[in-house]
Parts: C-alpha cells; sequence; structure tokens
C-alpha cells in the first residue's frame, strides 16, 4: 500500500477528512464528491465486505503496521494523533478514518422488488436515530428502507459509526416525491403501516397474517412525528402499547421493537 506522511493539516491530499465535526461543511462536501468517511477498523472493513471502493485511508502513525488486508491500491497518510486532530476537528480516538467512494442508489422500483419488509422513513433529521435505526433494521429482518427526501444521509460518518456499518447491509433508496411514494409502495403490494402514538391505533401484536405478509412501517421524526399527509396515507395506524402514563418511545427504539414484532413468524 502507498504510504505518505502527513505532518500539516493544510496538505491538500488530505482533503477529504477535513473539519469532519462541520455538519454543513460536511454536507456541501461529501455527497457532491460521492464520498463518505468511515471511522474505526471493524466499520472500515464492513464497508469493504459491502463493496464500497477505499479512496485513501488516514491513520495515527503508530499504527500504520496494524492494517492489514485492505486493497493494495489504497493509499494510507499517517500523522501524529495532534496533526490528525487539527485536520479533523476531534481526537481521533480510534486510531483510523478511510474515505470510499459512494454507490448509485437503487431505483425505487429496483429496492421494493427485492423487498418483503420495509421502513419507511419520513424526516428523519438525526444521525444517531438513522444510524441506530439502520443497526436494527440488519439485525432485525427489515430488507430495505425508503427515505423521504428530506432525512439525513444514512452514510454521514455519526450514523455511520452509530449503525457499526450496518448502514452498508441494508438496500436504501430516497423518495424524489413526497408523499406519493407512499402510493407506489402499496401498489408494489405493501401494507403501509404508520407508527404514532394517537388515537384510533391497532396494537401491532393484533395486526392480521394479510397485514403482516409485506409490511411497510412508516416513521417520522423525534418530536413531530409522522405528518397527516403520510399517516391519511397508511393503511393502518400502528402502535407500541404503554404503560405508567409514558405516551412514546425514541424513534429508533420504537423502530427496533416494531421491526422484531413484525419479522419475529420467520424466526420461529
Amino acid at each position: 500500500m502507498p504510504y505518505a506522511e502527513i505532518s500539516s493539516p493544510d496538505d491538500d491530499r488530505i482533503a477529504d477528512y477535513r473539519a469532519l465535526t462541520d455538519v454543513e461543511l460536511r454536507t456541501r462536501w461529501e455527497p457532491p464528491n460521492g464520498l463518505f468517511i468511515a471511522e474505526g477498523e471493524l466499520v472500515i472493513r464492513r464497508a469493504l465486505r459491502g463493496g464500497y471502493r477505499l479512496r485513501s485511508v488516514l491513520v495515527d502513525e503508530k499504527r500504520v503496521d496494524q492494517l492489514t488486508g485492505l486493497p493494495d491500491d489504497a493509499v494510507v497518510y499517517g500523522g501524529t494523533q495532534p496533526v490528525l486532530e487539527a485536520i479533523t476537528g476531534f481526537h481521533v480516538h480510534r486510531g483510523v478514518l478511510a474515505s470510499f467512494h459512494r454507490r448509485e442508489l437503487p431505483t425505487l422500483p429496483a429496492l421494493l422488488a427485492g423487498a418483503r419488509r420495509l421502513a419507511v422513513l419520513e424526516g428523519l433529521n438525526t444521525h444517531t436515530n438513522l444510524g441506530a435505526l439502520f443497526r436494527s433494521a440488519a439485525a432485525l429482518g427489515i430488507d430495505a428502507v425508503v427515505l423521504s427526501p428530506d432525512c439525513a444521509d444514512p452514510l454521514y460518518r455519526r450514523s455511520v459509526r452509530v449503525s457499526m456499518g450496518e448502514v452498508f447491509a441494508i438496500p436504501y433508496a430516497k423518495s424524489e416525491s413526497w408523499p406519493d411514494t407512499l402510493a407506489g409502495i402499496r401498489a408494489a403490494g405493501f401494507t403501509l403501516l404508520a407508527m404514532t402514538p394517537g388515537p384510533d391505533t391497532v396494537p401491532l401484536a393484533a395486526l392480521t397474517p394479510a397485514q403482516r405478509e409485506r409490511p411497510a412501517l412508516l416513521l417520522g421524526a423525534e418530536g413531530p412525528g409522522l405528518t397527516q399527509r403520510a399517516m391519511a396515507a397508511s393503511d393502518v395506524r400502528v402502535a407500541i402499547p404503554m404503560h405508567h402514563g409514558v405516551d412514546s418511545l425514541n424513534v429508533a427504539t420504537a423502530a427496533a421493537i416494531a421491526f422484531y414484532e413484525l419479522s419475529r413468524e420467520s424466526t420461529r
């Protein structure tokens, strides 16, 4: 692997890694340049396993010899911790970062054709919740994820890190027409299940076999939840029964419970 030592945070070769804590800057830099950043060796190896093409690696110079099994053409940049911190804006305690090329997202029809159980996310714009949700989706039987246009980026570094790289295991597509996309999902044979703590809901455990056959679980942003338009487009409003006066759960927690309930027949 080609190796280069980095002694200055202004080195143009490491532009991919600059100011990683600045969400606005990274949003302007990463998707337009077709890249994303993975943090930590485990996450990097999961990205490679998922078929993503490695651009470069930035590593604590003391750990360069520990990097094994990377593509031969991967460029490795090494620097001291102070230099890495000046570049990225934080202490790189995992010791290694990698820049990867993004892949073209599947079309919605292609995504739906290969899935039985969907998570459909509206306005989910918190990266930690999004990463946790993808990790649960991968673990609990969800085949694909559909994102509304205003959802956060699943490949933003924090989402990738919280998901422990499981964002690479679940295919996803981004809607370009919301909530019209929901009609297309229904037309593909899915039952739209709107997750809401509001009235007129059905407990998840009470869904019929037909409603469980090809479920598409709609989940909204933390706080506001699903919009009225999304709920109006749904087939069934569903809820997790609550106790002790609690009215709702964190969206990632609620999603994990719902994913388990919707997939448990296949594990019996």
